[in-house]
């Protein structure tokens, strides 16, 4: 309620007013509106210059938002998508419609509201608005209500000001403020919503319903970035696309070579907008380093696009690797129509071009995957009602297809067909299933990893879902039918070469439980070598004479005979006495026993608490550091012994081959011949190639042996579930 000086207030605004029969004041009054928006507002003039006779109670502020002016770029295309929030004592009172694709967009919006207090301004917010993130400040400015002429429209142009200070466009705005009576007040409590009464319609807003389904699904993975700068500066740069509609901004990072590692989907909803649109944009300045445009319908579908995308108006160099993946709406990859498909004719060809008489064709082509995604059964309820929303994801490496999505069901039936391009037999292929949610969020059902090399072609099989650290057993399983066609001279080439590295994977964090058990395997190696050392140490005294003679013996005749080819006969001996040993005992090769050990310690760090990790606070760094060394040393160690152990049979079929073939090169051959060709090799690399990384072929081969975590995350217990299709 607004005090008796209130009065006194409106009778100079009558003197004012009667003063000067020629400036007739006219507005539109609460009660005209209510009645009829059409009607002359001659009636509430008179009211107003007969104020001193009302009973005034409050005030009335009828705020119009009319046009913006030269408002900053916000979106990858050079422009943004505008709206305007109104705050009235920290209140947000009002939100505008969204004007698309618009510097200078034009509003013609009005509202009315009930005021108590014109010394305090209302405030005007512009955002820009992002589908499925966080809409950008572009602005802010203050309207001083004190300023305003009652019952006089009075337009203000206000200036904005962005997060640091700095001009940001125009506003336009008209303002009126009313005398109300006590009977205005409740008409207008009966007509008002939430104590705003809008008196002109938003514009419609173009954006997409929220069950309108998408006819494209567009995977991206933002990977990394060079010669990313700005005069001649590293810039906190950061990433803006936009797809139709939809907009994803990226993390900051402040490198030239910025790597970001983030992955999204985006939609097309209208086939005939689907330019993906890029900006990379510097945090400090907000200056555009460079744009990208991409249009998605040349890209094929259930392919992975991987390419280095030059920035447009931005440095010779500058360059942003991304992943692109685009998915139909029925979900990538052909129907299977009937239990009768199959694709004899295509496997025949697909077995000729990887045949082995042609391995020296297309060296990089390894093979080709083909996966038949049936259906799932008894999955995990995540929704109300008991039922869940699941689509799944199939990826290999880098590469990753999406199905469409089966509402309301926990025994999808997808009935698909996708094609991988083998790049390493010795990768893994994984099949996640997820639970879609409104806003784009998805909640993890279950995950199943299965080798490649340990695929049987054509089989048709079950596989019981995991964890999404693929140890525990989870509710769920999945239907399968995999042909893997390879050919194995050019994955024996392969192997020692550098091993692809995925993009979007998990970086590991310091753990004690982790630490302990990597401590503890290379404690258990050190001592397996000092038991070694001591036996030699046993014979050099001569506690028992034949033993030390006998081995004097050895050590004497090994030495006059040794020859340089010598060395592969022994590894070859290690291996057959492994092999004979693995046959004779019994015991699996593939246990991974330490692995379960270092999961148990692993749970029980999570039930320690918090108090370690308080205490290694400020060791953080280090002690990460050290930790991904003795993870690097404990997994070389566990590979270095699954490979003498047959653990991977063709691995170790694979060095048993290259050893044999070593010592017959070595038997026949100089060694310094075999010196030579290997150094002018090492020398005449770059020349060959100047794109050449470097490696190291032993330990690329190591890195294809699994592990005892691998092995773990790799097992699949068969699934005794009826296969009825």
């Amino acid at each position: 309620m607004v005090n008796l000086n209130l009065k006194s207030i409106v009778r100079r605004i009558n003197s004012t007013s009667s003063s000067s029969s020629s400036s007739k004041l006219k507005y539109r009054s609460l009660s005209s509106t209510l009645v009829n928006d059409e009607e002359e507002s001659d009636e509430t003039t008179q009211k107003c210059g007969e104020g001193g006779e009302m009973d005034v109670v409050t005030l009335l502020l009828d705020v119009r938002l009319n046009n913006g002016e030269d408002l900053p770029v916000k979106d990858a295309s050079g422009s943004s998508d505008p709206y305007v929030k109104f705050r009235y004592k920290e209140n947000i009172v009002y939100k505008s419609g969204t004007i698309f694709k618009n510097l200078n967009p034009s509003w013609d919006e009005e509202f009315q509201m009930i005021v108590d207090d014109v010394t305090c301004p209302i405030r005007l917010e512009v955002f820009d608005f992002d589908r499925f993130c966080t809409d950008d400040f572009m602005g802010a400015a203050e309207v001083d209500l004190s300023q305003v002429k009652w019952c006089t429209s009075t337009e203000f142009r206000v200036d904005l000001l962005d997060e640091v200070n700095q001009p940001a466009g125009k506003v336009s705005v008209s303002i009126t403020i009313t005398p109300m009576t006590q009977s205005e007040v409740q008409q207008f409590h009966q007509k008002a919503t939430k104590g705003v009464l809008c008196t002109s319609e938003k514009k419609k807003e173009q954006r997409a319903p929220a069950g309108q389904d998408w006819a494209k699904l567009v995977n991206i993975v933002l990977v990394e970035g060079k010669g990313i700068r700005i005069d001649e500066r590293c810039p906190d740069a950061f990433c803006k696309f936009k797809l139709g509609q939809e907009k994803y901004k990226s993390k900051v990072c402040s490198n030239a070579d910025p790597k970001w590692i983030e992955q999204f989907d985006l939609h097309v909803f209208d086939t005939a907008d689907q330019m993906l649109q890029m900006a990379c944009i510097d945090r400090n300045t907000n200056a555009i380093i460079g744009r990208v445009e991409i249009d998605v319908s040349s890209v094929p579908l259930d392919e992975t696009l991987q390419h280095w995308y030059h920035l447009d108006n931005a440095p010779d160099n500058a360059q942003v690797l991304l992943l692109i993946t685009v998915s139909g709406s029925h979900g990538a990859g052909e129907t299977i129509e009937t239990d009768d498909f199959n694709y004899n004719d295509i496997r025949n060809m697909r077995i000729q071009r990887y045949d082995i008489t042609n391995s020296l064709n297309e060296i990089s082509d390894i093979g080709t995957l083909t996966v038949k995604l049936f259906c799932a059964e008894d999955l995990v309820a995540k929704d109300f009602g008991g039922k869940s929303d699941p689509f799944a994801v199939l990826e290999l490496v880098n590469t990753r297809v999406q199905t469409n999505t089966v509402y309301k069901t926990l025994s999808p039936s997808w009935n698909k067909i996708y094609t991988f391009a083998v790049k390493d037999i010795h990768t893994c292929l994984q099949v996640t299933i997820f639970d879609e949610d409104p806003n784009n969020r998805f909640e993890f059902l279950g995950r199943v990893q299965i080798p490649l090399k340990s695929i049987r072609n054509c089989e048709k099989r079950w596989y019981g879902l995991k964890d999404e650290k693929l140890k525990k057993r989870v509710k769920g399983e999945v239907l399968l039918e995999m042909d893997v066609i390879w050919n194995p001279v050019r994955a024996a080439i392969r192997t020692f070469k550098p091993k692809e590295r995925k993009y979007l994977s998990q970086e590991q964090k310091f753990k004690a439980a982790l630490f302990k058990t990597y401590f503890g395997e290379i404690k258990d190696t050190v001592k397996t070598l000092a038991g070694y050392k001591n036996n030699v140490e046993y014979l050099l005294s001569w506690h028992s004479r034949p033993k030390s003679l006998l081995a004097y013996v050895i050590f004497m005749l090994f030495v006059y005979f040794f020859e340089i080819y010598f060395i592969p006969i022994m590894v070859l001996g290690l291996f057959g006495y492994n092999f004979v040993k693995n046959k004779t005992s019994g015991d699996e090769p593939n246990s991974p026993r330490s692995s379960i050990k270092g999961q148990k310690c692993e749970e029980e760090d999570e039930n320690i608490g918090n108090g370690i990790r308080d205490t290694l606070n400020s060791m953080q760094e280090n002690l990460l550091s050290l930790q991904h060394s003795l993870h690097f040393a404990t997994q070389l160690l566990q590979k270095i012994k699954n490979t003498f152990n047959f653990t991977d049979i063709w691995l170790s079929t694979l060095a048993v081959i290259v050893l044999s073939l070593a010592f017959i090169l070595l038997y026949f051959v100089p060694l310094r011949w075999i010196i030579l060709i290997w150094g002018t090799n090492k020398f005449s690399k770059k020349l060959r190639n100047p794109n050449f990384v470097d490696n190291n072929e032993l330990l690329d081969y190591l890195s294809r042996v699994p592990s005892n975590t691998e092995l773990q995350e790799q097992s699949n217990a068969r699934v005794n579930r009826p296969i009825n299709l």
